[in-house]
Order: C-alpha cells, then sequence, then structure tokens
C-alpha cells in the first residue's frame, strides 16, 4: 500500500473512530458519516465486506431479470453483478440509496448502462412500477433502522419464484453473550445495528436455497474475525 493509499485510509479510521452522529434524520446521518469517507469507500469497504461476490453469484440472475439492489451505497456490486453475466442481457438494474455522496459515485458507475437506474429513496417504501425477480441487500439490512419493513417491502416487490440475497454482518447464535454483546456495541458506535433477528426472519418468511455462517478479517486488526452470514431464499 502506498503512503498516500494509507493516508486515506486514516481519514476513513479517523471517521469510523468519531462514529455516527444521532442527530437528524436518518439521511443526515448517512450524508455526514459517509459523505468524508466517499472517495475511499470502496477500497477500504473491499477489506472489510466479505461475501459480496459470493451471494450475487448464488442469486444466479437469469438473463431478462429484472434486478435491485436496496442500500446499494456506491453500486460497487454492478462490477460483481457483471462477472456472472453481460449486464446489458438484463431487462432491468435497479441501484436504491439514501445516501447522496455515495449514489454520485453510484450514478457514475451506472452512465454507461442504459438499463441502470440510480434512485435516492427510502427502502422500506420505495417500489417498482412492476415486480421484480432478484433483490440484494449487501450489508445494507444492519443500518436500516426499520429493517423489518425493508425486508417486507423487498419480498413484496418480488415476482413469484423471485429470490431475495442478503449479506452482512450479524450476532451468531453460538455467540458469547459478552462476544456478542462487544460486537453490537462496537458496530453501533458506526451506526451499524447487529442483529440475531435478521436471520431468523429470512429463514422463517422464505424458502431457504443457502445460509452460511461465516467470519473474515478486519482491517488493522491482526486476529480479528467478525461474524457475518450470506443467505438466499426464494419467495414463497
Amino acid at each position: 500500500m502506498s503512503p498516500s493509499e494509507f493516508a486515506a485510509d486514516l481519514r476513513v479510521l479517523w471517521q469510523l473512530a468519531r462514529g455516527q452522529s444521532k442527530r437528524g434524520s436518518h439521511a443526515d446521518r448517512l450524508n455526514a458519516f459517509y459523505g468524508p469517507q466517499a472517495a475511499r469507500y470502496d477500497q477500504f469497504r473491499a477489506r472489510l465486506l466479505h461475501g459480496r461476490g459470493e451471494v450475487v453469484e448464488a442469486l444466479a440472475v437469469p438473463p431478462g431479470a429484472r434486478f435491485v439492489e436496496l442500500g446499494c451505497g456506491t453500486g460497487a456490486n454492478l462490477e460483481l453483478l457483471a462477472r456472472t453475466r453481460p449486464l446489458s442481457s438484463l431487462t432491468s438494474i435497479t441501484l436504491v440509496d439514501l445516501c447522496p455522496p455515495l449514489l454520485a459515485l453510484a450514478r457514475a458507475r451506472a452512465a454507461e448502462h442504459v438499463n441502470v437506474e440510480v434512485v435516492e429513496a427510502d427502502a422500506t417504501t420505495w417500489r417498482p412500477l412492476e415486480p421484480v425477480d432478484r433483490v440484494l441487500l449487501s450489508y445494507a439490512l444492519t443500518m436500516m433502522p426499520d429493517w423489518r419493513a425493508t425486508l417486507a417491502n423487498a419480498l413484496a416487490m418480488l415476482a413469484p419464484g423471485g429470490r431475495i440475497g442478503v449479506v452482512d454482518f450479524h450476532l451468531p447464535q453460538d455467540g458469547s453473550r459478552l462476544g456478542n454483546a462487544c460486537w453490537r456495541r462496537w458496530f453501533a458506535h458506526d451506526g451499524v445495528h447487529l442483529s440475531d433477528a435478521h436471520t431468523t426472519t429470512l429463514l422463517n418468511d422464505c424458502q431457504t436455497l443457502r445460509f452460511d455462517c461465516l467470519r473474515a478479517p478486519v482491517p488493522y486488526l491482526p486476529g480479528l474475525r467478525v461474524p457475518y452470514y450470506l443467505f438466499v431464499g426464494a419467495k414463497r
């Protein structure tokens, strides 16, 4: 890593250390927290947010599909989706988020694709004009205050037989009370709210096609491995 890249990482780490403000609306808090990180967001998160490529591949997006990502951030998952099939082979791709600084990067990524739309909207209420075939939530559910409404909305927009893919941090059921309490407090400082109810709800509300509970390394914290899960389910 070059000195300039390390310096950029330090700015992200400083923002993480400061944490997310508890003042203002959810959108205001996202803007204030992620705006200063936007330029380095993808490079830093690539070493922290694991399993994104696997969940996109496991969704098995077919040709002609309508695809939605809720909480798309910078739109980086477009590149992962493009590894599974040409983006031009899909009928539509819609990226939805509530944070303008990150959406600006998503729009730049989407500019060359005529079938990709970037929407600034709340994932709990935004709904496409037609049912969709695949919905992705990639490290987004833990950041949404009303995550139950988000999941309900995601399932409601799916066509019969459609699939939802989720990858995110969580509190493992086999984790110790002290360990899970530490994870919960550490992540909450940055507006990420871990829960063991996310996976329970997904398993209850969908036909499970894949469910893995895993751990991954954390940048600049050698030896520490954070729990995350990967879920793919079909609409019942």
